[in-house]
């Protein structure tokens, strides 16, 4: 073997640089875990069975073990959400042995707390009444969560560990440095923090983890048929809760899911894509953020992702 051929094997490729990314950043997704569990007496893991709190999930299962995760997955169900998703979001939790709190939407309805303007409303931005209600029930004192910085402009101004104040709202203006790492932690009575592990991670990275890790997800996230419309730029689902409207043509498209919500806001892509190798290579190429190309409720102005989070949402 000559010299010029020792040196060629001694350069990283680009597998190797990959790894290391997804190394660091699962590194400093385990410190964070970690790090609540020993700060906080009563935290809890928001689960939604979505690819974002899965990897999340697999991260906790490498921190503490299956069957050993030190806090409950936390789930507030619109009940609008894909049946494929919550199934296995059930099955995920009862395999790693974790405990699941489900609280819905439709009882915070029940109890008056909860009020649509019409039938058809979307409850997705009314699930931060049912989670602050839910914090009360069990003084949760930190909220684990799977938003990126890199989904909306609004979640890219939070800190990791985020506070909120005895009303559930968040203050943009006034958030706590992080510097090396150090997290500020103290809070008062019936004050709380969401903690973002995976807050330095982007739609790319979350999903060469998933094909690292061979991370089993939801079907919809992959290709499937599926009837659509076009509707203000998206290809919006028919299904019961979101039937065409007079002049829509329904078309069956080839179809995946980059993110999974409420049926009534979220849209699927059209893509090919059967594998997370093959969303590796798509989301390279991707020119949209996730949420600006499947979410209808983010492109409305009084539903803004700021003021939803002032008001408690996640």
């Amino acid at each position: 073997m000559n010299a010029r051929t020792d040196t060629a094997a001694l350069q990283p490729t680009a597998h190797h640089l990959s790894n290391r990314h997804l190394d660091a950043l699962e590194e400093e997704t385990i410190f964070i875990l970690r790090e609540v569990a020993a700060a906080f007496e009563r935290p809890a893991l928001l689960f939604s069975g979505g690819k974002d709190s899965l990897v999340m999930l697999k991260c906790a299962e490498k921190a503490f073990g299956a069957g050993h995760i030190p806090y409950p997955l936390l789930m507030i169900d619109t009940g609008h959400n894909f049946p494929e998703v919550t199934d296995f979001r059930d099955f995920r939790a009862q395999e790693l042995g974790a405990e699941l709190i489900v609280r819905s939407v439709e009882d915070s309805m029940a109890r008056g707390t909860v009020r649509l303007s019409h039938p058809g409303e979307s409850r997705n931005v009314h699930q931060s009444v049912t989670l602050l209600e839910a914090i009360e029930e069990f003084r949760f004192d930190a909220l684990i969560g799977g938003a990126r910085r890199d989904e909306e402009k609004a979640r890219a101004k939070e800190r990791i560990f985020s506070h909120r104040d005895s009303f559930g709202q968040w203050q943009p203006k006034a958030q706590r440095p992080e510097l090396w790492t150090l997290f500020n932690t103290r809070i008062a009575p019936g004050e709380h923090f969401r903690v973002f592990p995976i807050s330095n991670w982007t739609e790319l990275d979350v999903w060469q983890y998933i094909a690292r890790e061979n991370i089993a997800l939801p079907s919809l996230y992959y290709a499937h048929q599926r009837q659509v419309v076009e509707r203000r730029g998206l290809l919006v689902p028919v299904t019961p809760l979101t039937p065409p409207k007079d002049g829509e043509q329904v078309e069956t498209r080839t179809v995946r899911f980059r993110t999974v919500g409420d049926i009534t806001c979220t849209c699927p892509v059209e893509s090919p894509a059967a594998s997370a190798h093959d969303i590796v290579i798509e989301t390279l190429a991707a020119d949209v953020s996730e949420r600006g190309a499947t979410r209808m409720d983010d492109k409305t102005s009084d539903a803004s992702m700021e003021k939803r989070k002032k008001d408690g949402y996640f």
